[in-house]
């Protein structure tokens, strides 16, 4: 900023040379002469000035300084004065008292500690040995209401309906995936997958290939209907772990994905958490298979959420589903994290946890208290049809595709 004074004080200066030798007659010799003058005089002026302004500036930190040593002085005289005080204490009377408080504190706690282990072992010599199952129930075996063969007469007539639960997310409750629901349709009814799955042995593992390639080839049809209706959406798809036994199944499967490969980040194939924990190494080998071809995983009615996220998200899970009404009612049981800390937790390393089963408003309440954002249930919305024109075209949009 100087050096441009400077600059105008020099033009200023030869300005007035100038004007003196034009205007006034002033000779050469003068005329530089009185631009000399000028820009001296200038330059004499702006250093006094900036010399004056350097001066205040040092008086003013000084003073600040000053200010700064002052207070330093105040807070060290109080601080004397405490730590005076503080050695003019006699604390060995006082010590002695909250030495013998304490004892007395431990002496009680050492009491109810024993009470307290006494009510145990009664308590548990008392119950019966009943009890200890019916707070650990195992799960029971499905057993399935509907013969196998009339399923396997249902899947050759094309009596195998996929309808949708929607996943939705709190608070807005907007669309986050629709769960696709194989249904068998018998005397003009309905059957849920549960009432008519076969359990896999002999025959049965055959029909659950069956359903599990049909589900699959239905749900590349809807991904790639909602892509060209510019609405895609996420679907989860069950699979069991019969198809992942089966090479010639494996390979269907496979090949249908190599061919929809653009629309396979918007499935999920979800197993159930027991089938995971039990998975072999070939049948979790060709589950990497299917992940390599672009889809995810997701794992269903998890009963603990102390799992190694890392390396499952590693495998391509995206989905952990978990009862919301054991979540709500026994948080502990399921993880060591509070639970309004482990969907935040869970999310960290890309996996959406999903609380299933809800039946009450109260019980919605309830998880977004805990910040819970993915919830399903008939609350929510109950299993439904895709509407009959989505089925024809892609032209609607899927998310409107729910009947209500």
């Amino acid at each position: 900023m100087q050096g441009l004074v400077f600059i105008f004080i020099g033009l200023c200066g030869a300005a007035l040379g100038a004007a003196a030798y034009f205007a006034l007659g002033f000779t050469p010799i003068e005329a530089g002469l009185l631009a000399l003058v000028v820009i001296l005089g200038g330059v004499l002026i702006e250093e006094r000035a900036a010399r004056r302004r350097a001066f205040a500036r040092l008086e003013a930190g000084v003073e600040e300084m000053g200010r700064l040593l002052a207070t330093d002085a105040k807070a060290g005289q109080v601080l004397s004065q405490r730590v005076n005080a503080i050695v003019d204490l006699d604390l060995g009377p006082r010590l002695d008292v909250v030495e013998a408080d304490m004892s007395v504190l431990g002496t009680v706690v050492r009491q109810v500690a024993e009470a307290v282990s006494e009510l145990e072992t009664a308590q548990a010599s008392l119950a019966p040995a009943s009890s200890d199952r019916a707070a650990n129930p195992e799960p029971r075996p499905r057993r399935p209401i509907v013969p196998l063969d009339d399923v396997r007469r249902a899947l050759d007539d094309g009596r195998i309906v996929h309808h949708v639960q929607p996943v939705l997310t709190l608070p807005q409750r907007k669309l986050h995936a629709l769960d696709l629901v194989p249904r068998l349709e018998l005397d003009g009814e309905l059957i849920d997958p549960p009432q008519f799955l076969p359990i896999p042995t002999g025959e049965g593992t055959v029909i659950l290939r069956r359903i599990d390639l049909l589900s699959a080839e239905e749900a590349v049809r809807i991904v790639r209907r909602a892509r060209l209706g510019g609405d895609p959406v996420r679907l989860l798809v069950d699979l069991s772990p019969a198809t992942l036994d089966d090479k010639p199944a494996l390979e269907r499967l496979l090949a249908l994905l190599a061919a929809n490969r653009a629309v396979n980040s918007d499935i999920a194939f979800a197993l159930d958490y027991q089938d995971w924990t039990a998975l072999s190494r070939p049948q979790a080998d060709g589950l990497a298979s299917l992940v390599q071809q672009g889809v995810t995983l997701a794992l269903r009615n998890a009963t603990t959420l102390r799992l190694d996220f890392a390396g499952l998200a590693e495998k391509g899970v995206r989905h952990i589903s978990t009862s919301g009404g054991g979540f709500i009612a026994n948080t502990s049981a399921l993880t060591d994290f509070h639970s309004s800390d482990i969907n935040d937790y869970i999310k960290r390393f890309g996996i959406n946890l999903v609380l299933t089963g809800l039946e009450a408003e109260s019980e919605v309440l309830a998880l977004l208290d805990d910040g819970i954002r993915l919830a399903q249930g008939r609350v929510l919305g109950d299993i439904a049809p895709l509407r009959p024109d989505l089925r024809d075209d892609g032209d609607d949009s899927l998310r409107r595709a729910v009947s209500r």
